[in-house]
């Protein structure tokens, strides 16, 4: 009883035939890996197939767990309204699995849903389970913007969800790989595509779950793959567990990597307990940061974590720099982790009477009130690394050939409306990318003009 075995697969619609209409003769490989991963679930005869997909409802903050008896979903958007799909779910694993999930800390339930219809990301995988297999019921899940590692820990609640309850369970994690193999592909080229698909297929291929964690987000994010989040879920359910791994296929041929790869459980592995590994080697890290960072970034923390645990605001320390009570200037405080933005606040100019005051309140502004997060909680303290960027002053500039993304920032201006884009950072390597990013920030159009200023900031870490 347990999990049996877990599958990674793609999505591809035009995988089925009456959408292909010859054209998924291109990717027969991928069809002949999806024909054995189903030939494998039926000899295995899961109660429940655990089945997570991009194309579900993704919060920033909260996993989606679909509710209710079942679900209904056809490829009608595709042009093939005829090939249609019906579900029974598994009511009691996902009542259980809620109730593992809070008591681990993790936001994820049923509430929230907008569209019970099945997306293509659920029914293409389960086009080909139901050739072979249909006496089952599902457990459909959603991705967030969470950290990985929270992923990875749903994926463990999984895991004892199935183990409580007796389910004979199988794991789909479906989703693609990169989107930007081909110039001449839906999304276009980009290096990073071929790149992530090489790492991911080595990884996937040898069952080396660890690694995924390890994933830095702005690579992840400039290869365009939409199922990493998918792959980490499902190799948290195989935690500390012995795997058999066997790729079964990977093609790209129109511009988008799918790769099939499958897992057979055989019993207990303690050494494979890829989280903890991760997470004391992020410690270990952490901890060395912390020990080299400066004032700057020391006060930041300071701030962050008093206000998380308590909801109190410091007062700036006596023991600071002197620059730090007599200088003023803009400052924003940025917040990482995993490698992920967890929030980023602060003032183009002074606007408090020292660079102390500016930073404590940017700091609890960027854990507490910035709009795209949910507040920093307890338990992220100690993951999180801070950096303190003060603004030198800004000066006009007539043209973006006066720009350096790697040198200065750039504040974009439209009437009322102005966007900031700091320099250096992750994933922004031309001058026109940072100027839509600014103006994206700004809610500026991409047609609008726009009045440039630039500046240069010093970079406390």
């Amino acid at each position: 009883m347990g999990i049996l075995g877990a599958f990674m697969v793609p999505h591809p619609p035009i995988i089925i035939p009456d959408i292909g209409k010859g054209e998924e003769r291109k990717i027969q490989n991928t069809i002949d890996g999806y024909r054995e991963a189903a030939r494998k679930i039926v000899r295995w005869k899961p109660d429940t197939i655990v089945l997570f997909s991009p194309h579900q409802i993704m919060y920033g903050d909260y996993f989606h767990i679909s509710p209710g008896e079942g679900a209904h979903g056809d490829f009608g958007q595709f042009g093939a309204e005829n090939v249609s799909i019906d579900v029974s779910y598994d009511g009691e694993f996902v009542e259980e699995l809620c109730r593992q999930a809070v008591a681990q800390g993790l936001k994820a339930g049923t509430l929230g849903e907008r569209d019970k219809n099945l997306d293509h990301g659920t029914m293409v995988p389960l086009y080909f389970v139901n050739q072979y297999w249909k006496d089952y019921k599902l457990v459909r899940i959603g991705l967030s913007g969470l950290p990985l590692s929270m992923h990875y820990e749903l994926g463990q609640c999984i895991q004892e969800t199935a183990r409580i309850l007796g389910r004979n369970a199988v794991i789909i994690g479906s989703g693609d790989l990169s989107h930007r193999l081909k110039e001449d592909g839906p999304y276009g080229y980009q290096k990073e595509g071929p790149e992530f698909d090489k790492k991911a297929m080595d990884v996937m291929g040898k069952g080396d779950f660890g690694e995924l964690l390890r994933f830095p987000e702005d690579f992840c994010e400039t290869a365009g793959e939409c199922g990493h989040r998918s792959f980490i879920i499902m190799a948290g359910t195989l935690d500390r567990m012995a795997v058999k791994a066997e790729k079964l296929s990977y093609e790209g041929p129109f511009g988008v990597g799918y790769g099939i790869c499958c897992y057979e459980t055989a019993g207990e592995d303690p050494e494979r307990n890829f989280l903890e590994k991760y997470e004391e080697e992020e410690r270990r890290q952490i901890l060395e940061r912390h020990e080299k960072e400066d004032a700057y970034v020391k006060l930041a923390r300071k701030t962050i974590e008093e206000y998380v645990k308590t909801g109190v605001m410091i007062q700036a320390p006596k023991d600071l720099p002197r620059e730090l009570y007599d200088s003023r200037a803009g400052v924003f405080v940025s917040i990482k982790e995993d490698g992920r933005l967890r929030g980023c606040i602060g003032t183009i100019e002074a606007s408090y009477e020292s660079l102390a005051e500016e930073i404590i309140n940017n700091a609890v502004s960027a854990c507490s009130r910035d709009p795209r997060f949910s507040p920093v909680e307890s338990r992220e303290l100690q993951k999180l690394v801070i950096t303190v960027d003060v603004l030198g002053e800004t000066e006009p500039i007539d043209s973006p050939r006066q720009l350096d993304v790697k040198r200065y920032g750039v504040v974009v201006s439209n009437g009322p409306r102005r966007g900031l884009l700091l320099p250096n950072l992750a994933g922004v390597s031309s001058v026109e990318q940072q100027i839509a990013i600014a103006k994206q920030k700004a809610n500026i159009g991409e047609q609008e003009a726009v009045e440039l200023e630039r500046f240069e900031v010093v970079r406390h870490i």
